[in-house]
């Protein structure tokens, strides 16, 4: 078996498993001809035009490892339909929580308004007097948080939202219980009594646009968004009416539908709104063990024993 992975990742992605000849790529460059002939290639932050091209010609191809969380990019790229694809689903989990957490305590604490105040040498004292007013909402203690794609990242993120008193309820395909938490299988049913709404939706045909002006017209005015799933299931549009007329009282995120963001979205001007540039992941932690757990399962039982194997949708 010829395994393809990139060579010039910042972490550690030895692979070392008998039988494995384990070829290296650069990420933005073209697979060398030389190596279009493995079996498997593991991605990770490849342009969209190198995964095409890796599409196109590693016509001996059988399996692709992504150690992206979301694998959108993988299943836009135009593998042939035999071609197994896997995610890197549980190597973003701990750093995309952390970095959801950070977004929703920057959202519901007004750190965007003190850090505007700093930049102008300007002291906030209206803001105290607002936090101090009973009509106001500046904590997560109480408050009713929704997260909106309860999979592994959510296992993470609940508990430490829960620790700091927040109500923490899921939305998913199917209701019940995860993870402790109650979880049901509609937004509408949550939305009107939600103080945050954190979504952590994959990109699919399914979620594009999930959050619409309909879905933000459910919320409270005082609620708060927060996205670090993918920028395609927002309308953006709807989202920056919403902050602008005041029918939405915040919102952070991390991902947006193009990247990087054009100069001309606006976006970068909408009334508090925080933005961070898809950095919630950051690097996969435990790639190289992920992977060689990955090869091996392959080795033995083919797709069947492979983890986060990702559904192909039909043509």
């Amino acid at each position: 078996m010829k395994l393809l992975v990139p060579g010039n990742v910042p972490f550690d992605l030895t692979i070392d498993v008998p039988g494995v000849e384990v070829a290296r790529y650069v990420m933005r460059d073209p697979v060398p001809e030389e190596h279009t002939d493995a079996d498997a290639l593991v991605t990770w932050s490849s342009p969209q035009w190198v995964m095409e091209d890796a599409a196109r010609r590693m016509t001996n191809l059988r399996w692709v490892q992504t150690l992206n969380a979301g694998p959108d990019q993988a299943l836009a790229a135009g593998f042939a339909p035999d071609v197994v694809i896997s995610s890197g689903r549980s190597l973003h989990d701990a750093t995309v929580a952390e970095h959801t957490l950070a977004l929703v305590l920057a959202s519901v604490r007004r750190l965007d308004r003190t850090l505007a105040a700093q930049h102008e040498h300007s002291w906030d004292r209206d803001l105290g007097k607002e936090q101090a007013n009973h009509e106001s909402w500046f904590t997560l203690h109480g408050a009713r948080v929704t997260i909106w794609g309860f999979g592994s990242i959510a296992a993470v993120l609940a508990p430490l939202l829960a620790a700091l008193g927040a109500r923490v309820t899921g939305v998913a395909s199917s209701a019940g219980e995860r993870y402790g938490f109650p979880v049901v299988d509609s937004i509408e049913e949550v939305a009107p009594t939600t103080d945050v709404l954190i979504s952590l939706l994959p990109a699919t045909g399914a979620t594009h646009h999930s959050l619409d002006a309909r879905v933000i017209g459910l919320l409270p005015d005082h609620a708060r968004f927060v996205n670090a799933g993918r920028g395609a299931t927002v309308d953006e549009e709807a989202l920056v009416a919403a902050l602008r007329d005041g029918s939405l009282a915040g919102a952070a995120l991390d991902v947006t539908e193009t990247e990087p963001l054009p100069e001309s979205s606006p976006l970068w001007d909408a009334p508090h709104l925080i933005l961070t540039p898809h950095v919630a992941g950051g690097r996969p932690q435990g790639a190289a063990g992920f992977v060689t757990e990955q090869v091996r399962a392959w080795l033995s039982d083919g797709a069947a024993g492979l983890r986060n194997v990702v559904a192909r949708p039909a043509d």
